[in-house]
C-alpha cells in the first residue's frame, strides 16, 4: 500500500491493542452500567404555564432525573450555572444537589415540595400550576427523585458532574429518544404495574445518560476514567471486578498489567490515589454492601462469596470500609 507515493507501513500490532483495550474498557463500562441502581423512585408529572420557577432540595445520596417533554427551560445548579433545556431534553442530577428549574433566570421559584400533588397511581403524583386561562400547558416536566446507588463502580460516581444535560437529538446519546417516550406514555396512561415499568424505564435512560458522558471524555482525566484509559491499568482493574473474592496480591495484578511490581503499584497509586490491595478491599466491601442491601444474602454468604474464610475477619474489614456491622447495613 502506498500514500502520497511513501510506502504505508500497516501496525496490525497496534490496531489489536487498541481492540483490547476498547474490549477491557468497553466490559468495565458494561459492569458500571450493571451494577447502577436507581430506587425509591417518585414521580411527579408537572405541568404548567409561560411562568414557573420550581426549586429542589439538596438530597445526598440520591439522584435527580428530569424529561422536559413539552416547551423550554433552564436549570440553575447549585453553584449558579445555567443549562438550557428544550422540548426532549433530559437532565440526571446524580449527586442529588439543589437546584432549580424555571422558565427563564429571572422567574421566582417556589419549593416542589410545598405545591399541591394529586396521586396518578404508585409512587407518581401530578402537579397542574398551569392558569385555567390557558387551553393547554406550556410546559410539561416529568421528574422522579430516587436513590443512586453505583455498586462495585462507586469511585466513579466521585468524578461525575453535577449536572448531565442530554439533548436526545445529539449523536452522543443514540435511542434515548424512544426511553423517555414510552416513560410519558406509561406516565399518561396510568395503566396496571406502570411505576415498576417507570423505575426500570428510569434506570435504563440513566445509564444511556451516563455513557454518553463517559464516551464523550468525561470531562476529567483523573481518577478511575484515567485508568479506564490506560491499558495496562484496566486489565487489572477488569481482572480485580472479575474476581473479587481473589485473594490479589501485588504481583499477580501487576501479571496482569504486564509491567513490573513496583511501576504498576507506582502509576496505580498515582492514578487511583489509593494502593491497588486497598482499591480490592474497598470494592469487595462496596459489593457486600449490595448484596447484604439489595439481595438480602447471609452475612455468611457474602463472606464465602468474597473469599473470606472467617466471618469475624469479613465483619471487620466490612464495618472499616462502610462504619458500619455487617447485620446493621443489612437490617436497615
Amino acid at each position: 500500500m502506498v500514500y502520497d507515493g511513501k510506502p504505508c507501513i500497516f501496525d496490525r500490532n497496534t490496531e489489536m491493542a487498541e481492540q483490547e483495550h476498547f474490549a477491557l474498557s468497553s466490559n468495565l463500562i458494561s459492569e458500571l452500567l450493571t451494577g447502577m441502581r436507581l430506587r425509591g423512585v417518585q414521580y411527579r408529572r408537572v405541568q404548567t404555564g409561560p411562568a414557573f420557577g420550581f426549586g429542589f432540595d439538596d438530597r445526598p445520596g440520591h439522584a435527580y432525573f428530569h424529561f422536559l417533554a413539552v416547551g423550554e427551560a433552564v436549570v440553575r445548579a447549585g453553584d449558579g450555572s445555567l443549562h438550557k433545556l428544550n422540548a426532549g431534553s433530559a437532565v440526571f442530577l446524580p449527586h442529588g444537589g439543589s437546584h432549580q428549574l424555571m422558565s427563564d433566570p429571572q422567574s421566582p421559584c417556589q419549593n416542589i415540595d410545598q405545591l399541591d400533588a394529586a396521586p396518578l397511581g404508585e409512587a407518581v403524583s401530578g402537579v397542574d400550576t398551569c392558569p385555567s386561562t390557558h387551553a393547554t400547558p406550556s410546559a410539561v416536566l416529568f421528574y422522579g427523585c430516587m436513590e443512586f446507588d453505583l455498586g462495585g463502580m462507586h469511585g466513579l460516581g466521585k468524578l461525575m458532574p453535577d449536572v448531565m444535560v442530554a439533548d436526545t437529538a445529539s449523536q452522543d446519546y443514540p435511542g434515548l429518544l424512544p426511553i423517555l417516550d414510552s416513560m410519558k406514555r406509561e406516565i399518561c396512561a396510568g395503566r396496571i404495574g406502570f411505576a415498576g415499568i417507570l423505575a426500570r424505564l428510569a434506570e435504563v435512560a440513566a445509564a444511556m445518560i451516563v455513557r454518553g458522558w463517559i464516551e464523550s471524555g468525561c470531562e476529567d482525566t483523573s481518577g478511575l476514567l484515567a485508568a479506564l484509559r490506560d491499558p495496562r491499568l484496566a486489565r487489572a482493574i477488569f481482572a480485580l471486578h472479575r474476581q473479587p473474592g481473589r485473594e490479589w496480591t501485588v504481583a499477580e495484578l501487576a501479571a496482569e498489567s504486564h509491567i513490573s511490581r513496583s511501576v504498576f503499584a507506582q502509576r496505580f497509586q498515582a492514578t487511583l490515589g489509593v494502593p491497588p490491595l486497598r482499591y480490592a478491599t474497598e470494592l469487595r466491601m462496596r459489593l457486600a454492601r449490595l448484596w447484604l442491601i439489595n439481595e438480602k444474602l447471609s452475612i455468611d454468604a457474602v463472606a464465602q462469596r468474597l473469599g473470606y474464610t472467617s466471618q469475624a475477619a469479613f465483619s471487620r474489614a466490612f464495618k472499616r470500609v462502610n462504619g458500619q456491622s455487617p447485620g446493621a447495613m443489612r437490617n436497615r
